[in-house]
């Protein structure tokens, strides 16, 4: 082995087994150890140990199977230290032992074969090199079977084709030492035209993900086989993860997703997350529709057999919990994330929504009642303060004035009235809020619904009565919902589900006598949410509908900022709920001689009154991102945006890169800045900052009204 080699790898890229042997050798020592390494290298300006790093390095022994010496070699490999640099240490340290641990072995691989994942046509190339005391020679392996003619380091196949896929490994001799690399997988893709990514390049850069392969939408029958497929190229080979209606199914985590015999209960909406540690990306989003044969029987047989179906299902879910002159709530952001898993589970499209105002939610209904359509089955969820006058509901917006009026709440009879005139199939709603009477309002509400077989109103408590929370430090659901998700996805008329989730709340000690279920229902027929979707004859309106819902679900792409230090930085975003988005920066790559880099972003729109503080946080939880934490790559910075409805603008940012060289001699850092457009994400391409329409539900929604003292709110 070269000297110079040696002394020039970075000591964060030794194996694993030598820094264990030199950590239990420093650890053990005394008057030799790691305190006296940390002694000797803080006197070295290159590496700026201090006294706080040597504190930290010390609270490890309070840690199982913790060491203060594997501590203080991260802190040198991250600032630079090379090998000669922790050789020359060692030597002024005068531990042999130490020593001992890093002289090399007669035969040791340096650079590993990396799993790739590449295009049919391109050329593979996969790279193994050793050194030794003498010549060292290669043999290349497919599996078990000798690779034939190579007998070199670099093993290139040009050009790649689908029957090199599989896992190769590299068997290295010096004389009588023999070592083998690690396996690496070898995935080729076949892009055609029909599956290819519209518009892109397929030759990865660096390594780093490139997606290739879009799924396709499909329509099958009862009892086929659904397949699906996508594909990225990248170093190393990505990892997936398939969706359906947003949520993980489990154990699909491969590139091709195929389900046999398909029924009823797979369709709906597909898309798959591709990642690797440092990115992550998604496909487009295809449905797939499953249909049963009984749809080629004539309407009238169907309903004579007793077979329900939807045309599509929507769901809009409010939950206001931030109020400006009113008590503040918990337990709705909790609930809407909730019912919006659950619900999407059950193919509904389904728009998440939180702390609305007064013409917010308006606007937002106008919206729900824009995919409305015959025999659709449309579901209002609401969580948040509300009231109930003569038998007619109102959800109270999160700027409502102390005293409210009734002209300043929303009135569930209206929208129903509203949902009534699209010919809707099924009209559920639920009202997780109180029911006190507002004896300061003696207006009476002038409501004519049509006498429809089809309403289902489940109330989260009793007439004059009050809903409840339930005391806790963390976040928890409302007593409703906390039973109500448990029932949800069960195959029964919603009635019934309603009927069973009461009978659980009646049985819960904290509420008892205090808030009961109260269900009122006109529904002749046994429709569930379960229900299939078989779409109309109007395919047309039925895309056209699909297509607005997308249109306040889509997130921006991520992307990759390339800054002139030679630092890059990943930019990535989720979505919490329709209008919460998620931004999580992660270095990529930064200049070897860099000591410290980190990326935030800034100057947002004052539209969205983000708080500083809460931005660009190293946990999730930090900035207020609890339900979506678990979903999201670690070792980021992470900032959460809430009220995207505000947005009046295309969404554009700072992106700031900081960070400081190991030859300054001072800790200053350099900054460096690119401006950033997303356009409007998620729900901000809805405009509901807009003046409320003349067409909206404020026609229903209005009425006299006297002021009122706001009615008592959930504890």
């Amino acid at each position: 082995m070269s000297d110079s080699l040696e002394r020039s790898t970075k000591i964060n890229l030794l194996k694993e087994s030598i820094v264990k042997k030199l950590c239990e050798v420093l650890d053990k020592s005394n008057s030799k150890g790691w305190r006296k390494l940390g002694e000797i290298v803080s006197s070295d300006r290159r590496f700026k140990v201090s006294s706080d790093d040597m504190e930290m390095c010390s609270l490890r022994v309070l840690e199982v199977e913790g060491s203060p010496s594997l501590m203080l070699l991260r802190l040198m490999g991250e600032r630079g230290c090379t090998m000669g640099h922790l050789t020359d240490y060692l030597q002024t340290l005068g531990n042999s032992d130490a020593l001992q641990c890093l002289k090399p072995p007669a035969l040791q691989i340096l650079i590993q074969p990396q799993s790739v994942a590449l295009i049919c046509g391109h050329n593979l190339r996969l790279s193994c090199h050793a050194v030794g005391k003498s010549p060292v020679q290669y043999q290349w392996f497919k599996s078990r079977e000798e690779v034939p003619n190579s007998f070199s380091p670099e093993l290139l196949i040009s050009p790649v084709q689908l029957k090199d896929a599989g896992f190769y490994i590299c068997r290295v001799n010096c004389g009588d030492a023999c070592e083998f690399s690690q396996w690496a997988q070898v995935d080729v893709l076949n892009v055609t035209m029909s599956y290819a990514a519209p518009g892109q390049s397929y030759q990865s850069i660096d390594g780093r993900l490139k997606l290739a392969i879009h799924p396709q939408s499909q329509r099958l029958h009862v009892g086929e086989t659904l397949q699906l497929e996508c594909g990225a190229v990248g170093r190393p080979i990505p990892r997936y993860q398939w969706h359906r209606n947003g949520v993980p199914i489990p154990n699909a985590t491969k590139r091709k997703l195929m389900i046999p015999q398909v029924m009823q209960d797979h369709h709906g909406r597909y898309r798959c997350e591709i990642s690797s540690s440092t990115e992550r990306m998604w496909t487009n989003e295809v449905d797939v529709v499953i249909a049963n044969l009984m749809i080629f029987l004539p309407k009238t047989n169907l309903t004579n057999q007793g077979f329900m179906s939807a045309t599509d299902k929507v769901a809009l879910l409010i939950g206001n919990l931030s109020y400006q002159n009113h008590p503040q709530l918990k337990a709705p952001m909790v609930d809407v994330y909730d019912l919006t898993n659950l619900l999407r589970q059950l193919n509904f499209k389904v728009v998440s929504l939180l702390d609305l105002t007064e013409s917010e939610m308006r606007n937002a209904v106008d919206e729900f009642l824009l995919l409305l359509h015959k025999g659709v089955y449309g579901l209002l969820y609401y969580a948040g303060h509300g009231y109930e006058n003569y038998g007619n509901s109102f959800m109270v917006p999160v700027d409502a004035p102390n005293p409210y009026h009734s002209a300043n709440c929303l009135c569930v009879q209206s929208i129903l009235k509203l949902m009534q005139e699209k010919e809707t199939g099924l009209n559920v709603f639920l009202l997780d809020m109180c029911r006190k009477r507002n004896i300061h309002d003696e207006s009476t509400p002038n409501i004519v619904l049509r006498v429809t077989a089809n309403i289902v109103f489940g109330y989260a408590t009793c007439q004059d009565a009050e809903a409840f929370e339930l005391s806790s430090t963390g976040f928890t659901n409302g007593v409703f919902v906390k039973f109500l998700k448990k029932r949800l996805l069960d195959d029964e008329k919603i009635t019934v589900v309603l009927d069973r989730v009461a009978e659980d709340m009646g049985q819960f000690d904290a509420t008892k006598g205090k808030q009961a279920l109260e269900i009122r229902s006109s529904l002749s027929e046994r429709r569930a949410l379960t229900d299939p979707i078989l779409p109309s004859d109007s395919a047309d309106l039925v895309h056209a509908h699909s297509r607005q819902w997308a249109k306040a679900h889509e997130l921006p792409e991520s992307m990759s900022l390339n800054f002139d230090c030679g630092a890059q930085i990943k930019l990535g975003f989720a979505a919490e709920f329709s209008n919460v988005l998620v931004i999580y920066t992660h270095i990529v790559k930064k200049p070897e001689d860099m000591s410290f880099c980190q990326a935030h972003v800034t100057d947002f729109s004052l539209d969205l009154d983000v708080d500083p503080k809460e931005m660009n946080r190293e946990t999730p939880e930090e900035t207020g991102i609890y339900l979506l934490s678990s979903s999201l790559p670690q070792h980021c910075l992470y900032t959460r945006l809430s009220s995207l409805q505000k947005l009046r603008e295309e969404l554009v940012f700072t992106v700031c890169l900081q960070g400081t060289f190991a030859a300054m001699d001072d800790d200053h850092p350099i900054f460096w800045t690119k401006s950033v457009n997303i356009g409007k994400p998620l729900i901000a391409r809805l405009d509901l900052h807009r003046a409320v329409r003349r067409n909206s539900c404020l026609q229903t929604c209005m009425m006299p009204h006297s002021p009122s003292q706001s009615p008592c709110h959930s504890p």
